[in-house]
Formats: structure tokens, C-alpha cells, sequence
């Protein structure tokens, strides 16, 4: 830790403070490197053991992994190797990469890596050993490099031991790394965000407080327009508009696993060698590798032994539980939640009446403008009547002074949108002008819409709808948990038991363009047909073949690669959904002044 706090201070404050960490092909090849020194652990024997022995020639002795503590300079070390010679000891540190080449063509070590060597001989020293140099292993070209342990390191060392631990305690995030080379290779940078923290936080100018059209909350000052520095050629930030340039692409535009979605009703899951097995009826039917899958879905009566739990949870693979109609039950997954402070700012937050209104109508007005984008763009005659109210319920949604007024804009927006739904519903074939009319003379369904009804959905259009948003839902649920906020503390929706408000929040603003997207296509295209439902009572649901249907395009949708409205690089809608969980993060702790929302034109 204290060689990530020389390289970077936030990547510090991320692992050592938040318990932050992920993994990349850089920290798989170091773990790869130290796995031969961490397997067989030796013993170091203190100088004083061997004093009775009075041999000229004392012997060489190799201890591995090793682990020593300092309380006077208040750190632990693990030294991969000590090569000890009587009272004298060198510790050996193994890296995976290669020296760096100083200006003379010399050999020498980067400036992390002697921090983090010389506080292996600050603990030798306090453990009764004389340590006058280290030596680091580089595995990339096999050679070792001399670091001479003097006294403007020690001191440069005991300093940086110091900042670490004021850094830690302090409890605050440091800023990030601006337009820094070492970003790209960093494991931590799609939680850490720098050059988007860096776009809406203003760090260039060194501030993150900004007083213009700004307030207080919970001690911050919070400003809604704020100005984003020169870099951007912008006076203020408007979140419609897109920006001037596009930022770095630092992190990968899309998870290359893949949610997998079970609901055939009958089978088993089980594991063996990493690998999940499918079953029915005792017989496998198909295998997927754990480290392929990001989540695994459950829909009704699907069985999973306890190995297969085990293996998910050390994959940190989510397991989501849904009845059969596609309701949202809860998931297993690794014991999370784990940012103590994040969660606090996030209390402390919703029980602030001005920010949480705040917040919602940036949600809402930007869910009203996706809809009304979604008409524009889909609807074989968009009205002109209803473009302009819901134009106008946007600005309404941002000037409400209580919630209760927004619901009421909200409940407008969404009564005049749905009215208006079935003219994005297409015909395969004749005038699509006229409602899709069945062929299925056996059927009584028809795929075409008249209003929004729910808990049940009593149509197939609904029916979709209905799954489509708890599938959303899940999706945000298991974002708010993976960036260590608690998807059940919202600020929009309020509190009430087994609803996970904060993913709800938001999630408004992307139900038209993810779910309603994915239902036009489905439909659309004929992916789904009328055959594709069933009816229990007044609801209903879609069979087995139906959910596949919809999972495999609503899949579509979330890996559609597409241009980011704000930052202008290339970047998944799932991929998305995470960065603007972690955005909102940053705006709860105060490091970003506002909760940039997602619409397109």
C-alpha cells in the first residue's frame, strides 16, 4: 500500500481505505510471479539466534515470505525473500515488469518500488538486523537491480509513511491523477474514473467546490451549474450537450462476461472445476465456464447445490432469484457494502430534503426528455401536440419545489407518452398505420397496445414492459452494491420495505432507452409472437421460449456499443449503468458538484 500511495494516492485511498479492488492482466501477472515465493514460506532467524556460534564464515541463509512489523513507523511488511548473513540482511523484492534505464543507460529502480524497499529495511532494523541495501527481482528480464538504503530514502520513506497514514485517516478521497500516463494501466480505473471525475469535478484548477449558483449541503457547498474549467472551452455544463472532445477510453467498452439467464422450469445447477454444470433430469445440457458469466438468473423453480453457491460467491458472481412471472425476488452474492463512508454520505444525504429533490428532478426531467426522444425517433407519426407537453413537462420536472408536484409531472409525462406507445409498434406486414392483428387464430392475444397496466400486466405488450423493468432494476441493484452504496436507501423513491429505491432512482431515465427499446425490437421484429404468452386469470406472462426471446434481445441492447452523450468515447449502455452509479458516488462524498443524466437526442 505504501508503494501504491508513492505512485498514486487515490489508487491508495481505493484499496487501503474503501477495500477497493480488481483485477487486470498487470496484477494477474504479478500474482502469477509472487505465487513461487508465497508458496513455501521460510522462516528468518533473528540475529540474536545464532550468537553463541562463532563461525568466520557465517552461512547465507534465504528466508521467504516473510513477515515483520514495525509499531515505531506504525507498518507490516510481507518481504517476498531475505537473504540474511549473520546480523546483516537484504530483503529481495520480486516485480513483473522491467528496470527502468536512467539517462546514463544505468539500471535503476522507479521511485515506488524503492519506497516500498526501503520500508522492508526500516522493519528489518526495528527486528534487530542491519539492512544497508535491497534488491529488487525484475521477472520480465530476469536481472536484479541494487538499491543502497541511505538516509534521504529512509527519511523520504518515514515522510511518506506519514501522508499514507494522515491520507487514511483523514477519511478523504484525493483527487485524481490529471491526464496522467499511468492511468491506462491502472486495474482500479474503471472504479477510480479520473479524466470523468477530473470533467465534472475541475481539478485542473485544483477545486471541487464550486460557489457559483451553488448551496450548502451537509456542510458542502453543491452547485447545480457549475463552471468546468477552460480545458473544455465551456462556460457552464449543460447536460444535453455533449463534450467538446472526447475523454481517454480508459476503460473497456463492455464486460466481456455475459449475464446468464435460466428459466426452464426442472433444472439443476451444479459445479465441477470451475466449470457450472446444467442439468434436467440428471443429464447435462450444457456448460459454462465461472469466469465467463457476470451474474446467473434465476426464473422459479431452478435448483443450485451448495458447491455451485460456494463457487459463485468466490467468483463474486451475483446470484439473482425471480418467480416465475419475472418478479425480482433477491440475490446471493459475496458479503458486500463493504465502503462503510460511502454508505454514510449516502444517509446523510437522503435525509436531506433539498438534495433529494434535487436529484429527482434531474431524474425525471431526463426520463421525460428519453421519452420523448423515443417518439421522435419511433413513431410512425409523432404528434406534435404531444412532443410540445412533454417538452414542457421536462422544464416543469426541473422547477418542482416538493415531491408530491413531481410525481404529479412525472404521472403526466408517463400517461401522455404510453398514449402515444402503440403508434411504435409496427405491423410485419400492412398498413402501419393499423393495430397488429393477429394470425394465430388459436390466440386470443394481440400484440398491440392501449394503455399501461401492471401488478398484473394484463396484456403482452405489458407483460414485457413488466419483465423488462425488473430485469433493469436488478441490473441497477447489483451496480449500487458492486460500487459499495445500498440499493435500498433511495432519494426519489422513498423507503419502503424490500424495494430497492436507489436503484429505481436510477433506472428512470434509462427505461425508455433499454426496456422500451428492447420491447419495440422484440416485437417489431417478430422475435416474440402471440404464442409467446400466457394467460393465469387476468395476467398475463411469457412462456419459456417467449423470456428467451426478450433476455437475448434485452442483452442486445445493454452490449450495444454506443458514443457516450457526455464524455464522446465508445462505451456499452451495462457499461454505462456502472459508471453512472460510480458518478453518483462521487457526487455523495462531494467530489463532484452534480449527477450528470444520461439523454440523448
Amino acid at each position: 500500500m505504501l508503494n501504491e500511495y508513492v505512485y498514486c494516492p487515490r489508487l491508495f485511498y481505493l484499496e487501503h481505505v474503501d477495500g477497493l479492488f480488481a483485477h487486470n492482466e498487470h496484477t494477474l501477472d504479478g500474482q502469477r510471479v509472487h505465487h513461487r515465493v508465497d508458496e513455501k514460506p521460510t522462516p528468518l532467524h533473528s540475529p540474536g539466534d545464532d550468537s553463541e556460534h562463532s563461525d568466520p564464515e557465517p552461512e547465507t541463509i534465504h528466508a521467504r515470505s516473510v513477515t515483520l512489523a514495525s509499531e515505531r513507523h506504525g507498518v507490516i511488511a510481507k518481504l517476498d525473500l531475505v537473504e540474511s548473513t549473520g546480523s546483516m540482511a537484504t530483503p529481495v523484492d520480486y516485480k513483473r515488469g522491467k528496470p527502468k534505464v536512467s539517462d546514463d543507460g544505468s539500471l535503476t529502480v522507479w521511485d515506488p518500488d524503492k519506497v516500498q524497499l526501503a520500508a522492508q529495511a526500516l522493519v528489518l532494523r526495528d527486528n534487530g538486523f542491519e539492512c544497508d541495501e535491497g534488491v529488487i527481482f525484475f521477472n520480465q528480464t530476469r536481472q536484479r537491480v541494487r538499491v543502497p538504503i541511505d538516509e534521504p530514502l529512509l527519511q523520504f520513506t518515514i515522510d511518506s509513511i506519514r501522508r499514507a497514514d494522515r491520507a487514511r485517516q483523514a477519511r478523504r478521497m484525493p483527487p485524481p491523477l490529471v491526464n496522467s500516463p499511468k492511468c491506462p494501466g491502472c486495474s482500479l480505473v474503471s472504479i477510480c474514473l479520473p479524466d470523468e471525475t477530473s470533467f465534472f469535478s475541475n481539478t485542473e484548477t485544483g477545486s471541487t467546490n464550486h460557489e457559483k449558483g451553488g448551496q450548502r449541503v451537509n456542510g458542502r457547498t453543491q452547485s447545480w451549474l457549475f463552471d468546468v474549467g477552460p480545458r473544455f472551452g465551456a462556460n457552464r455544463y449543460d447536460p444535453l450537450q455533449p463534450a467538446r472532445r472526447p475523454l481517454r477510453q480508459l476503460l473497456t467498452p463492455r464486460d466481456e462476461r455475459r449475464p446468464l439467464y435460466l428459466n426452464q422450469q426442472g433444472l439443476s445447477v451444479g459445479v465441477r472445476s470451475e466449470v457450472l454444470q446444467i442439468r434436467e433430469k440428471g443429464k447435462t445440457i450444457r456448460t459454462v465456464r465461472l469466469r465467463d458469466i457476470s451474474q446467473v438468473n434465476l426464473f422459479g423453480n431452478i435448483q443450485v447445490t451448495t458447491q455451485a453457491t460456494s463457487a459463485l460467491l468466490g467468483a463474486e458472481v451475483p446470484l439473482i432469484y425471480y418467480s416465475y412471472g419475472g418478479w425480482f425476488r433477491g440475490m446471493t452474492q459475496p458479503v458486500g457494502l463493504k465502503n462503510i463512508f460511502w454508505r454514510r454520505e449516502q444517509f446523510r444525504n437522503a435525509d436531506n430534503r433539498q438534495f433529494c429533490i434535487h436529484l429527482a428532478r434531474q431524474l425525471v426531467s431526463g426520463k421525460i426528455r428519453n421519452q420523448r426522444t423515443m417518439l421522435m425517433r419511433n413513431h410512425v407519426e409523432p404528434q406534435r401536440p404531444t412532443l410540445n407537453l412533454l417538452k414542457r413537462l421536462s422544464r416543469d420536472a426541473e422547477n418542482c419545489r416538493d415531491l408530491d408536484r413531481l410525481l404529479g409531472v412525472e404521472g403526466m409525462a408517463a400517461r401522455s407518452y404510453f398514449e402515444n406507445f402503440d403508434g411504435m409498434l409496427k405491423s410485419r406486414h400492412g398498413d402501419p398505420m393499423e393495430p397488429v392483428v393477429s394470425d394465430v387464430s388459436d390466440t386470443p392475444f394481440r400484440l398491440d397496445f392501449r394503455h399501461r397496466n401492471r401488478r398484473p400486466p394484463r396484456d403482452p405488450v405489458n407483460a414485457l414492459l413488466s419483465l423488462g423493468y425488473s430485469v433493469l432494476a436488478k441490473d441497477l441493484t447489483i451496480a449500487c452494491a458492486a460500487a459499495g452504496l445500498d440499493p435500498y436507501l433511495g432519494f426519489y423513491h422513498q423507503p419502503r420495505f424490500g424495494r430497492p429505491s436507489l436503484a429505481l432512482d436510477l433506472m428512470e431515465p434509462f427505461r425508455p432507452l433499454i426496456v422500451d427499446s428492447a420491447v419495440l425490437s422484440v416485437v417489431n421484429q417478430g422475435m416474440v409472437t402471440e404464442r409467446d404468452f400466457i394467460s393465469a386469470g387476468k395476467a398475463v406472462a411469457l412462456t419459456t421460449n417467449g423470456r428467451k426471446s426478450f433476455f437475448q434481445c434485452y442483452e442486445q441492447r445493454m452490449n450495444q456499443v454506443i458514443t457516450h452523450p457526455l464524455f464522446g468515447y465508445r462505451v456499452s449502455y451495462r457499461r454505462m449503468l456502472e459508471v453512472q452509479v460510480r458518478l453518483l458516488a462521487r457526487v455523495l462524498i462531494g467530489e463532484i458538484p452534480d449527477y450528470p443524466v444520461i439523454t440523448t437526442r
